[in-house]
């Protein structure tokens, strides 16, 4: 009898031995297999068993979550959900996460080891900290009033403060509800499938994803590289330009929008957007010259972050003096997102300083407890302190004398330039409209907001424009940081 316990007390620690060395293997060399595997949805289910902390403008959330009470139990809700969209980007069960809530997503889930105080303890025990909460600098009244100007038409707004580089604005029309995404449904996968087959491309962002020519808002950086580089000396001087202009080694005509521009001075010139005054003076201060002044105000840098992804803006230096004359307007491969355009008028109203663009102020943990703050931002210099004060003084030209007249705001100084960009086979595209401006306040020492605002459409060729059609929008988006 005591022979046959022994056996069996044998084989009994023989299999608690095997059963140790197969938890042993399944626990540590197939540990990242089975975590790996679609199959394993414990990650998943612990992500949504809690609330996901919110996004806040000016204080108060725009985001927010609901029990569903289902297995994955909580989704995301927004509020002003297309207003606030090309800011939060959606938060999906079923399609993951976009713009802030990716950028965000470990502090917004929980998941960040910067929340958890014991991070030891949290790996024992498989728990999740509750979701932190991301700050953003974005101005409510700024934001408004841009979706609201915009209304139907396809476009976008950026706004920037232009001492620190802080995100006020950015809308992008049309828009979309990210609510309808949150859940892992028929309604999730019916919206997904609408919005991305739809022609205008809501879920788009295209105040930072798409890039569009300039046009004369373009004019801006050619007038500062002309006036550093020393080819103009003197803003009323005549700049001894034909009309119309014969681009270099072609027969290419090229003409003005308007009178007067023959031998115009460079005041005159940007007043009135001539064409063939800023072609001329591209190809006179010459690529090297072109080529550095638009880096300095951020053409060309594809590593720009708000911290989501900026499309690169471009000016291209492989070009012969003809297709520099082009680029030098704002057209040809030349390409500007409308947030690289507000940051353009920024530098002019700080200075010649430019200031990387931001849009998260602060994180925090659930408690208030601050996890992370932008700090003050590194400056670099577009332009000489001396350009950027002639450049003043012609924006502000544009704005009282000239084609932005449409954006003077009584009791502000208000400076500003007009585009109408070509575009499309033989320029055969509806024009995009264009406007970009800055604004202080009489009593200031500084400017309060620089602007960018492209409408990409309109119901005839005629009616678009930059001052008619985009310089109403900056207007109203000014006046709201102006008096906010």
């Amino acid at each position: 009898m005591t022979r046959h316990i022994r056996h069996a007390a044998l084989f009994s620690a023989l299999l608690l031995t095997a059963l140790l060395v197969n938890a042993a293997r399944v626990q540590v060399l197939l540990a990242d297999a089975y975590d790996a595997s679609p199959a394993n949805r414990r990650d998943v289910i612990a992500r949504y068993q809690q609330p996901r902390g919110d996004i806040l403008v000016a204080g108060r959330p725009v985001t927010g979550s609901r029990d569903t009470g289902e297995h994955l139990r909580y989704e995301r809700t927004y509020r002003d959900g297309p207003l606030y969209a090309p800011v939060t980007g959606f938060s999906s069960q079923e399609y993951g996460t976009s713009l802030l809530e990716h950028t965000e997503d470990g502090l917004l889930s929980g998941a960040d080891p910067v929340l958890a105080p014991l991070p030891l303890w949290n790996e024992f025990t498989r728990s999740r900290n509750a979701g932190g909460k991301v700050m953003t600098t974005i101005d409510p009244a700024a934001q408004r009033a841009a979706y609201e100007g915009l209304r139907s038409r396809k476009g976008a707004v950026a706004a920037v403060e232009p001492s620190t580089g802080r995100i006020l604005a950015l809308v992008s029309v049309p828009s979309y509800d990210p609510e309808l995404l949150s859940g892992n449904g028929r309604t999730a996968r019916d919206a997904w499938a609408r919005l991305n087959a739809d022609p205008d491309r809501p879920m788009l962002n295209r105040a930072v994803q798409r890039t569009y020519p300039p046009g004369s808002t373009f004019k801006v950086v050619t007038a500062a590289a002309a006036l550093d580089a020393g080819v103009v000396t003197a803003l009323d001087k005549p700049t001894d330009s034909p009309d119309p202009y014969t681009l270099p080694g072609t027969r290419t005509r090229l003409t003005n929008g308007s009178r007067g521009c023959a031998d115009a001075s460079l005041r005159e010139a940007f007043v009135w957007s001539c064409n063939t005054v800023f072609a001329k003076l591209g190809v006179t201060t010459g690529v090297a010259a072109m080529k550095a002044t638009a880096h300095g105000f951020g053409f060309n840098d594809g590593d720009l972050r708000i911290p989501f992804p900026v499309a690169r803006s471009t000016f291209d230096t492989t070009v012969d003096r003809a297709q520099l004359a082009l680029s030098s307007i704002g057209q040809y491969n030349t390409r500007a997102t409308p947030l690289q355009m507000a940051t353009v008028a920024a530098a002019v109203a700080s200075g010649g300083q430019v200031r990387e663009p931001y849009l998260v102020e602060r994180t925090t943990r659930a408690g208030g407890g601050t996890v992370s703050t932008a700090g003050t931002r590194p400056a670099r210099r577009a332009m000489h302190p001396a350009t950027a004060m002639r450049m003043r003084e012609l924006m502000r030209g544009v704005v009282e004398d000239g084609t932005g007249t449409k954006a003077a705001i009584p009791g502000a100084v208000v400076g500003g330039k007009t585009g109408t960009a070509q575009h499309g086979l033989g320029n055969s595209g509806t024009p995009y409209a264009w406007f970009i401006s800055w604004a202080q306040r009489e009593e200031d020492m500084e400017s309060a907001v620089a602007v960018a605002v492209v409408v990409e459409d309109a119901a005839n060729r005629r009616e678009i424009s930059g001052g008619g059609t985009a310089a109403p929008i900056a207007r109203a988006v000014m006046e709201a940081v102006l008096k906010s």
